[in-house]
């Protein structure tokens, strides 16, 4: 204890060399979900007419055949066995906030006095882990301990490898006896049928026949802390807790910014790079790396996909971080506000939705005024945000999180939207039936003549606002850091399903008054925008002033998480 341990931690550190982790190069493309039973797998080892319903399933959302699994099993197991596992586990996510496992070998006896490896289709398909030992939210009794996971096509089976060996892992939902939610995922799957159901019926009514389903992409940034493990030794509340309760406040605070996409230690890009190496052989198509703005923060930030693999992926990702930063002698921490006075880890959800044919929905075009259909949903979003704000609190609400919101960088606990001046004048002319839009710049002039212009966005960026357009999509900032954004992520896919059916209905019953397709959406429109106004707010969502005006616009502001949760 005292100066000693903290001296002898000073020189373990010192003492720690950069590991170097890739011996051969490899392109990512070569890796690319080697560690993966996915549609290349299934194609080269099932039957056509069996990998041809598995597409259907996985690529177009149908449902699935349960004829196909036992030769979807017969091949997963032969394709483990080549890799080396010895067990298979259903993956899946309870409600205590950590992915759940429990492993089975294929051992089997033969029927001969014998053993083989075998894996039937009942054990792809479903497994019994006991409900009871899980929370539920008062959803099961003690005594009612009978659950089943069952297997979720759509993100791939992968390799879970170590040390000791290697497991096949099915990612699976988790449900109770009487078809209960008792995790995390399910809920989610179902948001994102009545987004489906809801953006399709909104399509049709806009005279669009050709587009069959509509699909929610996530793209989550993570940030994160990495510590060395002999500096975090000596803290008990950092090793127990996740974050410091005692000690002195930094020497400079927000100051230390500087730290902010500089170049990254050695030691931290040895973990990055095998991090990255292992999740893009699960398939993780990891994107972007970089120092964040607290001394020893740092993000990592993935393609877009669809919502559920997306979840799925970031689990993983935090899993593989957590696994490869101790064997580099550092501790990976992901609580939202582990050290008092300098910027918090949060997790933004990138949310945005598209057709089948890769349509992005919230995508403005040229002229956004002309674009009917962005703006439908453009407006279906807004009008979820002011309507269920209090939810989408709620949906971000913990312990941790609410240390973090409300400063540096992270947006306070009133959910708003930013849509930045340009979107803004464009409802502003529809609310008041005027043509045009307002002049803008296409480019930004650096004053250097031997540089190209610089493209200029439709927006800005407000990185004070919890729910920001971006382009063609919204960043939902409030999610934190070590949270399963499937929580999120089914609010806010319900609670915009629930505008879509609204929009829906109106524009129909516009209609039936014989009014022309673009007369009734322009109505519809119009009165949507006058609900919508409140949430709208482009300013310093931490001044004292938006503060009181979102008190008098009726928006919640629910600091801590019990508030939140009423």
């Amino acid at each position: 204890m005292g100066a000693t341990a903290r001296f002898n931690a000073l020189a373990t550190v010192s003492a720690r060399q950069a590991r170097t982790t890739i011996t051969e190069h490899h392109n990512q493309s070569d890796l690319w979900g080697s560690e993966t039973f996915g549609m290349p797998e299934a194609k080269a080892l099932l039957p056509k007419d069996v990998y041809q319903k598995l597409q259907g399933t996985v690529v177009s959302g149908r449902a699935l055949d349960p004829s196909i699994a036992p030769a979807v099993a017969h091949a997963m197991k032969e394709w483990a066995l080549s890799k080396g596992a010895t067990h298979f586990t259903h993956w899946f996510q309870p409600m205590s906030g950590v992915t759940a496992e429990k492993h089975d070998a294929f051992l089997s006896y033969d029927g001969e006095g014998g053993v083989i490896e075998r894996f039937s289709a009942k054990e792809l398909v479903q497994s019994e882990p006991d409900a009871s030992s899980f929370p539920s939210g008062g959803l099961r009794a003690t005594f009612e301990a009978r659950g089943y996971t069952a297997w979720d096509p759509g993100t791939p089976a992968f390799m879970a490898s170590g040390a000791n060996g290697k497991t096949l892992t099915i990612p699976s939902i988790f449900v109770g006896y009487n078809g209960e939610c008792l995790d995390q995922k399910t809920p989610m799957l179902r948001s994102l049928r009545a987004l489906n159901d809801a953006a399709v019926s909104v399509l049709r009514a806009l005279g669009d026949n050709k587009t069959s389903s509509v699909m929610c992409n996530v793209g989550p940034e993570q940030e994160y802390f990495l510590i060395d493990k002999a500096f975090c030794d000596l803290r008990p509340d950092l090793m127990a807790t996740g974050r410091t309760v005692l000690g002195a406040p930094p020497p400079k605070g927000q100051e230390l910014e500087d730290q902010y996409f500089g170049s990254v230690p050695q030691r931290v890009l040895a973990v990055m790079r095998e991090a990255e190496k292992r999740l893009v052989s699960l398939g993780v198509p990891v994107k972007t790396r970089h120092n964040e703005v607290a001394p020893h923060q740092f993000e990592t930030a993935p393609i877009f996909e669809p919502a559920n693999r997306a979840s799925d992926h970031n689990l993983m990702t935090m899993e593989v971080f957590a696994k490869v930063a101790l064997d580099h002698g550092f501790v990976f921490l992901t609580h939202e506000k582990p050290f008092a006075g300098v910027n918090g880890s949060g997790k933004h959800n990138n949310w945005s939705m598209a057709t089948n044919n890769g349509e992005n929905l919230l995508e403005p075009g040229d002229t956004p005024l002309k674009n009917l259909r962005f703006l439908v949903f453009l407006l279906a979003t807004l009008r979820a945000v002011h309507r269920h704000n209090g939810l989408l609190r709620a949906a971000v609400a913990s312990a941790g999180n609410d240390h973090r919101l409300g400063a540096n960088e992270a947006p306070p606990a009133i959910m708003s939207a930013f849509v930045g001046d340009e979107l803004s004048d464009v409802l502003d002319r529809l609310e008041k039936g005027k043509g045009g839009s307002r002049e803008s710049d296409a480019a930004i002039d650096v004053g250097v003549h031997t540089l190209p212009k610089v493209a200029r966005d439709n927006t800005d960026r407000n990185r004070t606002s919890p729910f920001a357009f971006t382009g063609n999509k919204f960043e939902f900032r409030a999610v934190g850091s070590s949270m399963n954004i499937g929580v999120a992520n089914t609010v806010l896919n319900t609670i915009v399903a629930e505008s879509l059916d609204w929009i829906a209905e109106r524009i129909l019953a516009e209609r039936k008054s014989k009014k022309d397709l673009n007369a009734a959406i322009g109505t519809v429109l119009r009165r949507t925008i006058k609900e919508v106004k409140p949430v709208i707010f482009n300013g310093d969502n931490y001044s004292a002033e938006w503060h009181a005006e979102a008190k008098k616009r009726g928006l919640s502001n629910d600091k801590d998480t019990p508030s939140a949760l009423k």
